[in-house]
C-alpha cells in the first residue's frame, strides 16, 4: 500500500497520518499495538491504568507487542479524586516512551519534563486559542477538535470544516485532524484543509481489536449520525456522548438546574466502563462522535487502515484529478 507523507509522518516516523485517539477504559497494549502494527500511531491511555506502576507495565507489554512508535495519552482534568500526575509522567518518561499525547488542561507542568527526555508532544485543542498557547509551550504538533468530536467537544460549537483550516492559518507546526472522521473520504478532506493527518477514536473503537463488549459495537453499527447527544452544557463542561436513557436523564436534570453532586452518579467512569464490559448501552454515559453515521462493519485494525488510506489516494489521484483535467 501506498503511503501518504506529510510533515507528521516525518516528524513522528509513523507510515500513515492517521492517530488512535487516547481512548479512557480503551486505550490498553494490545489494542494500541495493534494500531501501530498497521503503521499508524496507537496510543496507551495512561489513566486508564490504575496506578503509575500499573502504567509502567502496559508500556512496557506495548513495547513487546510492537516495534513500531507508539504514543501514551496524559489526559488532565479535574477530578473528584486527586491524580499523581507527576507520577504518571516519571512511568512515561522512565519507560522510553517517544510520544505523548496530552489533553485536557493547560500542560504546561509537563512539557518541560517530557522535551528534556525527548520526548515529542502532541497537544489536544478545541480552540485555535489554545493551539496557539501551546505552540508558544513547545509542543511539536497539535491535534484539533471539531464540534463532532467524542468526549470533550469545548464550549465554542466550531465544526473541523471551518476549525482546522482556521488553526492551520495561525501555526506552523503539524496538525492534526480530529472530530467527525471515520474513513478515507474524510482523511482526503482534512488533508485537502492543511491537516497533517487525522485522529480516529470513535471509528477506532469499532474495530476487530477493540477491548470492548460485541454488542457496542454492533449499537455502533446500527446507529446513525443523530445518535448522539451533548450533556453538561450548563456546567459549561460539554460532553459528546451516545443518546441513551442514561444521557437523557442527565439533560432533565440540567433542566431542571440541580446541583452538579445530583448527577454526578450517573456520568461517572466507573458507570461509563461497565458499558464496555458488559455490554449493555443504558449502563452509563460513554463517549462517541457523530461519525457513527459513518461506520457499518467492524473491520480490523489494518483493514481499517488501508481502506482509509487507499480511498483517500483515489479521490486525491483521481476523483479531484479528474476534475481539474
Amino acid at each position: 500500500m501506498m503511503a501518504i507523507k506529510t510533515r507528521f509522518t516525518e516528524l513522528f516516523g509513523v507510515q500513515h497520518p492517521i492517530v488512535m485517539g487516547g481512548m479512557q477504559w480503551v486505550g490498553s497494549a494490545s489494542f494500541a499495538a495493534a494500531v501501530s502494527n498497521t503503521g499508524a500511531l496507537g496510543t496507551v491511555s495512561a489513566l486508564t491504568q490504575p496506578s503509575p506502576e500499573a502504567l509502567a507495565e502496559e508500556i512496557r507489554r506495548c513495547r513487546e507487542l510492537t516495534d513500531l512508535p507508539f504514543a501514551v495519552n496524559l489526559t488532565i482534568l479535574p477530578t473528584v479524586k486527586p491524580v499523581p500526575y507527576d507520577e504518571y509522567r516519571a512511568a512515561i518518561i522512565e519507560g522510553g516512551v517517544r510520544i505523548v499525547e496530552t489533553a485536557g488542561s493547560n500542560p504546561q507542568a509537563h512539557i518541560e519534563a517530557f522535551k528534556t527526555a525527548g520526548i515529542k508532544v502532541i497537544h489536544k485543542c478545541t480552540a485555535v486559542r489554545h493551539a496557539l498557547k501551546a505552540q508558544s509551550l513547545g509542543v511539536d504538533a497539535i491535534s484539533i477538535d471539531g464540534f463532532e468530536c467524542a468526549g470533550h467537544p469545548g464550549e465554542d460549537d466550531v465544526s473541523g470544516l471551518v476549525l482546522i483550516p482556521a488553526t492551520m492559518d495561525k501555526l506552523s507546526i503539524p496538525v492534526i485532524a480530529s472530530g467527525g472522521i471515520a474513513d478515507g473520504r474524510g482523511l482526503a478532506a482534512a488533508l485537502a484543509l492543511g491537516a497533517d493527518g487525522v485522529n480516529l477514536g470513535t471509528r477506532f473503537l469499532c474495530t476487530h481489536e477493540s477491548p470492548i463488549h460485541e454488542a457496542i459495537k454492533q449499537k455502533m453499527v446500527e446507529a446513525d449520525e443523530l445518535s448522539t447527544t451533548l450533556m453538561l452544557r450548563s456546567f459549561r463542561n460539554t460532553v459528546r456522548v451516545f443518546r441513551n436513557e442514561v444521557a437523557l436523564a442527565v439533560q432533565g436534570l440540567e433542566r431542571d438546574q440541580v446541583e452538579f453532586g445530583e448527577l454526578a452518579p450517573l456520568v461517572s467512569g466507573a458507570r461509563g466502563r461497565q458499558v464496555y464490559e458488559k455490554g449493555d448501552p443504558n449502563a452509563g454515559v460513554w463517549s462517541v462522535g457523530t461519525c457513527l453515521g459513518l461506520i457499518n462493519d467492524v473491520p480490523s485494525c489494518a483493514e481499517l487502515v488501508e481502506r482509509m488510506v487507499s480511498d483517500a489516494r483515489a479521490i486525491i489521484d483521481q476523483r479531484l484529478a479528474a476534475m481539474v483535467a
